[in-house]
């Protein structure tokens, strides 16, 4: 079955205060409940640490499928706002580093569910990712110019320090804060300019061609 496209969420009329209150809450709550108890954890005990009622629950997120998709869509909208304000704000030799930093400390305080919602919405779904690898492949290009990172290095090496990120936060954040760090740090050195060369030769970029969606025709 062909999975539908789903553009990058369009702007919603704006809640009214109290409303968005409550859905802040209960987003925050979800963060909590599913990072302590796992993915069986039932909406009712999300509702609960919230402090509001099972209707307000209801009213914002119809199925636990909807508040799932809400979580998928604020991981993601942070890592693209991490990604573009690098690029906007950071000079060419250390944007991209920045925007890797960036990501983990987003990640590192939403950590214990992170794989399983990142798999919520479809690669092919969301078109969001495919920015994300094109600002990706924007940072890598400007920081490969300014010599502060290697000549070999590929969008798929960076793409893959992203995934092994995620898993490494969702494994080790509740038990060890912070092991991300110095994991980030070494990679990033490992990233940088060397005389010696790299033992293994790129891998083509079929990782990416999974997890991209194609260009949406207009």
């Amino acid at each position: 079955m062909t999975t539908p496209h789903r553009p990058a969420p369009a702007t919603p009329r704006p809640l009214r205060r109290d409303a968005a209150q409550n859905r802040e809450k209960l987003l925050r709550a979800a963060w909590e409940v599913f990072a302590e108890l796992g993915p069986d954890a039932g909406v009712e005990e999300i509702a609960a640490r919230a402090g509001v009622g099972m209707g307000t629950l209801y009213r914002r997120f119809p199925t636990k499928e909807s508040l799932l998709a809400a979580l998928s869509d604020e991981i993601l909208d942070s890592i693209l706002a991490c990604f573009r304000h690098a690029a906007e704000q950071q000079p060419d030799e250390l944007a991209l580093e920045q925007a890797l930093w960036d990501t983990g400390a987003v990640l590192a305080v939403r950590h214990g569910w992170l794989t399983r919602l990142w798999a919520a919405i479809p690669p092919e779904a969301d078109e969001r990712r495919a920015e994300l690898l094109t600002l990706v492949g924007d940072l890598l290009a400007r920081a490969r110019h300014a010599g502060r990172i290697r000549e070999d290095i590929t969008l798929t090496d960076v793409y893959a320090c992203l995934l092994a990120l995620r898993v490494l936060i969702d494994d080790t954040e509740g038990q060890v804060p912070g092991v991300w760090r110095r994991h980030l740090a070494i990679v990033l050195a490992g990233f940088r300019p060397a005389a010696e060369p790299l033992a293994c030769p790129p891998i083509d970029d079929a990782l990416l061609r999974a997890n991209t969606p194609e260009p949406h025709a207009q």
